[in-house]
């Protein structure tokens, strides 16, 4: 025997539920003729009648009330499930994760997502620091946020700040007494603070720019961080040179914590990003993050 499918049950439990081919069969948007085979087929699957039918009323023979009363709460469970889904498209409910560096989510992320959380109770948000190149899908991940020209290319992206110059700073008690670096091979001899990327295992090189020429340099030092934030106290507290975002510590530099070093030297890219796999499958909550993340 074949098992009977959703659809055949759905239609079993509306017409005993109205009582009536014809009243089911307008809940049910379909017609009454094709409703009647439907419920047919079924009883033909099981091989017995489930529905006692008269001119005037419809009832349930006893097998057909025991089917109804061992599925009809699963039937409802299921119907109960998939509203809820639909919520998920239609209200901004649910949980929406979010992968971004630690500067990213404090510099662009946290500030422009907070008001969300007070307008939708209902809206839940991880918001997870990483340096790795994630693969958002696989991660399940609902938005990425990175640098423009580390986006993978079947994203699609929305740009969330503006070009992001880095910069190499110490603290004048470090400075002090060392000598002054000219070139970027003159980092080799400094205690440098690095980064280190998760996703390739390595520490990230100082990407260097002077008109036309690009230079990547490999420091060293005694410090190996993969937050941003732990970078600049190193740097404040004389511990070595950093390579850091320059909106991060150009307050320290102009309140004379900290100094630029190879300030002709400094690189921009493109500004962050959040991206995300498909507009077609994004809930209305994800599409509510990525209008507040781009919002000025």
């Amino acid at each position: 025997m074949t098992t009977p499918d959703l659809n055949n049950l759905v239609a079993l439990l509306t017409v005993a539920r109205e009582r009536s081919f014809t009243k089911a069969a307008t809940q049910l948007g379909v017609s009454q003729s094709s409703l009647s085979r439907t419920v047919t087929a079924l009883e033909s699957k099981l091989g017995m009648l489930l529905l006692t039918r008269t001119t005037r009323s419809v009832s349930t023979t006893e097998a057909g009330q025991r089917l109804l009363d061992s599925v009809a709460p699963k039937l409802q469970e299921i119907e109960a499930e998939l509203l809820a889904v639909a919520e998920l498209r239609d209200k901004p409910v649910g949980t929406v994760r979010i992968s971004a560096t630690d500067y990213a989510a404090n510099q662009y992320v946290w500030p422009k997502i907070q008001s969300l959380l007070g307008e939708h109770p209902e809206l839940h948000i991880e918001l997870i620091n990483d340096y790795g190149l994630v693969n958002i899908v696989a991660e399940r991940y609902d938005i990425g946020v990175r640098l423009g020209d580390q986006l993978e290319k079947d994203m699609i992206a929305v740009r969330i700040a503006p070009d992001e110059t880095l910069a190499v700073v110490g603290a004048p008690a470090y400075l002090k007494g060392r000598p002054a670096a000219t070139k970027p091979s003159d980092l080799t001899a400094h205690n440098c603070i690095n980064l280190r990327l998760p996703t390739k295992e390595v520490l990230m090189p100082w990407e260097l720019s002077k008109g036309n020429e690009n230079i990547e340099v490999k420091v060293s030092g005694q410090l190996v961080f993969n937050n941003a934030y732990q970078m600049r106290d190193a740097a404040l507290k004389g511990f070595g040179l950093a390579y850091l975002p320059k909106a991060l510590v150009e307050a320290d530099v102009q309140a004379g914590r900290l100094s630029w070093v190879l300030a002709d030297w400094f690189p921009t890219f493109t500004g962050h990003h959040a991206y995300y796999a498909s507009r077609r499958q994004s809930s209305l909550a994800v599409r509510l993050v990525i209008a507040a993340l781009r919002a000025d």
